[in-house]
Formats: structure tokens, C-alpha cells, sequence
């Protein structure tokens, strides 16, 4: 889980400060000398963390916290807003051009995932209701292009490659076939290399001249830390980028790079990849970030999620039907097992929950795997009306799934509390209530 040897240290420093009655200023020193310790072992660049620990520790001392009824939950309340504003304080969109296509150029080191990334954002921005292209300009990396038209192809977005022709030639040549298709986005996906050099830049630097992107973005890999910062800076003093992308923030990363780079280089983050599913990127909230850093959980994003994997129409034929009095099927019960696998599983959705966010909660990713085995194995009759499943029919979808009838009757044990929970909220005027439990407060 990203940040959680962080997220440990830092919960429990603010803690042990929240479980004084009284603070004092040697009490907040002390406490502060904890979370800087956790800030660098985290890979926060030292002088980040020791300007964060000052602004902190100065607004700790005030008149407001020392006099306040609850001195620990003021602390805490600072420690958020000044880590939100170490991570740019607000949301950093996009920015759009006036002329068509807009021009987004990805840069990095190789294996930081830009090509993958271009493919998520290309994604992303379908969604939004833009058409863009993508255009193949590493050359250099064997089967780059054929993996940009695959990844390209996946998310339903035109691919433009020219095979090893100079990658700025390719690059013109995008924004005119953007033009030709009616492409309102074009994604560039430049070489990258194992090291910073004179060449790769050389190379960036005139792909920039050349079709002058609205954006250049700068792909940083945050399991690397430090470095990642130190790459951020290079790259933004040659190319002067406009904001950065962290991937794999989903791994066991210590968060050095996203509490630093925004500071070190006054570039926000624009967004993150948080798995390795093509629809696994999100923007970046600083504010967000931090609360779920500080075990606060992210109720925001949560919500967010579940609009997109519950449908309005689905909720509204399921709550129909149990208004009606009608029973939900295994039919149902596999949607709804499938809708949950698209809030990006079960230790993503913790990490949003308020009070266990940051916890190190042991949590069984494939729990779902099973109860969905066993209903695939069921005839479509059996699916619709569970009450005809005898023994023999039990015996048999448990040889079918790879597992036991008491896993079996457990499913359906299960099943018959949800079902029974759902004819209790719609006694109660359900649908209204089964719909914002579904989809969220709008």
C-alpha cells in the first residue's frame, strides 16, 4: 500500500500528541521531531521536511493550539493543511489550447511508464468526451510503438507511428493527421533513457520547438524516492515542464516524491496512476492525498468511484425491483461483485474509509474470486431461483468451481442476508435511500 510505513509513523506521533490533555511547547517539539523522522525515512528531500516541520511547529506554538479545549486535534488540523500545501494545496487541471489539437508532451526516464501512462491519459480523456491521438516518438526502446498501439487500441484512441524516422519529423507530422482525423488531443510519447543525457534532451528540446505543446509532462516513478525528485528538477530546468504525472502510487512507495516534487520544483501534480489497469489513473488532490497520509480517509474519491462503477440505471432497476417486492438473483449479486472490482478492490476502498485508512489491515484481494467462481458455475434457472439448489446441485457447482459445498452454502448464506438487508431499506422507502447508498451523496 503506497505511504503506509508513513501513514504509521505520522499517525502515530499526532496520536501521542492528541492523547495529552495539555501541550506545551516542549511537548510539540518532541512530537515534531517524530514526524520529521518519518517525513526523511520516507525519502522526503531534507529540505522539504525541514521547512515543513518549521511551518508547522511555529503555527503549533500559537496562542490558538496551547489555549485551545482539544490541542491535539488543532495539531492535527495543521499538520493536514500544511501537508495539502506541500502537495499544491489545490487540484492542477489540465490546460487547453485555442487551436486544435491540443498538444500534450510526456517526458521522462525509461521505465517511469510513459508509454503505458500516455494510453491512461488518452483513456481518461475519452471519458471527458475528447478525441485524442497519440503519436509514437520512441524510437529508441525495442517495441515501444508496437506497445503504444496496442495500449492505444485498448482504450479506443488513434495511433500515429512512423516506424524509426526522426522522432521530430513524427511529431509534425501527428499534428497534422490530429487535424486530418478530427483529433481535438494529441498525446506525444517521447524516448526516455536510463540516465539523464545531452542526447535525450538535445531530442526533447527540438520535439518541443517543433509542435510547441500546450503541456509538457513529466512521468515520474514514485517508487524511486529522492531520485525521482532530483530527475523532476533536471528535467524542469532543461525543459521548463509544466506538471508532473506519478506512477505506480499504488505500490509499496514511502512518498518522497509526491510530498517533494511539488516543492522542489514548483511544478504541480496533475495526476497519478494508482494500478496497473488502463482506467487506473485519477487526478491528483493534494488534499485528499493528505488526508488519506494521515488516516482521514478520502470519503470524496470514494464516492466518486462508486458513480462511476454503479450505473444510475442499474441502481434504479434494482431498486425497482426489491420496491416492487421482487427478490435479487445471483445474477444481481455478480453484478454488484463486479461493480466493486471496479472501485479498484478491496485495500484501495480502506484506504478512503475514514478511521482505517493508513491501518495495516490485512485484506484477501482474490476473497471475491471464489463466491464469483461458484456462481459462474450455476445454470442460468439455478442463478435466477437460488431456492432450487439441493444437495446434489450444490455438490455439483462446488466440483465445477474448484472448491467445497460448505463454501457453496456459504455463498448462499450470504446471499439471503443481503437480500434480506435490501427488503428492509426498501421497507423504509427504499428506493431513495437504496440509490444514496449506492451512488453517493450527489
Amino acid at each position: 500500500m503506497a505511504f503506509e510505513g508513513l501513514s504509521e509513523k505520522l499517525q502515530g506521533a499526532l496520536r501521542r500528541m492528541s492523547g495529552k490533555g495539555k501541550l506545551n511547547e516542549q511537548n510539540i517539539k518532541e512530537g515534531m521531531r517524530e514526524v520529521r523522522m518519518a517525513l526523511l525515512e520516507a525519502d522526503v528531500n531534507y529540505q522539504v521536511a525541514k521547512d515543513f516541520i518549521k511551518r508547522v511547529t511555529e503555527k503549533c506554538v500559537g496562542q490558538e493550539v496551547l489555549t485551545s479545549l482539544t490541542p491535539g486535534q488543532q495539531v492535527v488540523k495543521i499538520v493536514n493543511e500544511e501537508m495539502t500545501q506541500l502537495m499544491g494545496g489545490s487540484i492542477s487541471k489540465l490546460t487547453w489550447s485555442s487551436s486544435t489539437p491540443t498538444i500534450y508532451m510526456l517526458c521522462g526516464l525509461q521505465g517511469a511508464g510513459k508509454t503505458t501512462m500516455a494510453a491512461k491519459l488518452a483513456g481518461y480523456l475519452i471519458k471527458q468526451g475528447k478525441k485524442p491521438m497519440l503519436a509514437a516518438c520512441d524510437i529508441y526502446r525495442p517495441a515501444a510503438i508496437k506497445q503504444l498501439q496496442v495500449v492505444g487500441g485498448q482504450v479506443g484512441a488513434r495511433v500515429y507511428e512512423k516506424g524509426t524516422q526522426d522522432p521530430v519529423q513524427t511529431a509534425k507530422e501527428a499534428v497534422e493527421q490530429a487535424r486530418y482525423y478530427g483529433c481535438d488531443v494529441l498525446i506525444i510519447d517521447t524516448a526516455g533513457r536510463l540516465h539523464i543525457d545531452t542526447e535525450l534532451m538535445d531530442e526533447l528540446a527540438r520535439i518541443k520547438a517543433a509542435v510547441r505543446p500546450q503541456e509538457i509532462l513529466l512521468v515520474v516513478d514514485s517508487m524511486t524516492g529522492q531520485d525521482a525528485v532530483n530527475v523532476a528538477q533536471t528535467f524542469n530546468d532543461k525543459l521548463e515542464v509544466d506538471g508532473v504525472i506519478l506512477t505506480k502510487l499504488d505500490g509499496d512507495t514511502r512518498g518522497g516524491a509526491a510530498l517533494s516534487v511539488r516543492a522542489v520544483t514548483g511544478k504541480p501534480i496533475k495526476f497519478s496512476g494508482i494500478g496497473e489497469k488502463l482506467s487506473d489513473i485519477e487526478p491528483f488532490y493534494p488534499d485528499r492525498m493528505a488526508s488519506r497520509i494521515l488516516g482521514m480517509g478520502d470519503v470524496l474519491s470514494l464516492v466518486e468511484k462508486a458513480q462511476e462503477a454503479f450505473s444510475e440505471k442499474d441502481v434504479d432497476a434494482l431498486a425497482n425491483k426489491t420496491r416492487a417486492g421482487t427478490d435479487i438473483t445471483l445474477e444481481d449479486f455478480l453484478e454488484q461483485m463486479q461493480s466493486m472490482k471496479k472501485m479498484g478492490g478491496l485495500r484501495s476502498m480502506l484506504d478512503m474509509i475514514p478511521g482505517l485508512s493508513g491501518k495495516n489491515i490485512e485484506v484477501d484481494e482474490n476473497a471475491m474470486k471464489k463466491p464469483e467462481a461458484i456462481i459462474r458455475s450455476m445454470t442460468p434457472k439455478e442463478r435466477k431461483n437460488p431456492g432450487i439448489l439441493n444437495a446434489s446441485r450444490r455438490k455439483r457447482i462446488a466440483a465445477g468451481s474448484g472448491t467445497t459445498v460448505q463454501d457453496v452454502n456459504l455463498l448462499i448464506r450470504q446471499f439471503d442476508q443481503a437480500r434480506q438487508m435490501m427488503k428492509q431499506m426498501t421497507g423504509m422507502k427504499g428506493k431513495g435511500k437504496l440509490k444514496m447508498m449506492m451512488k453517493g451523496l450527489k
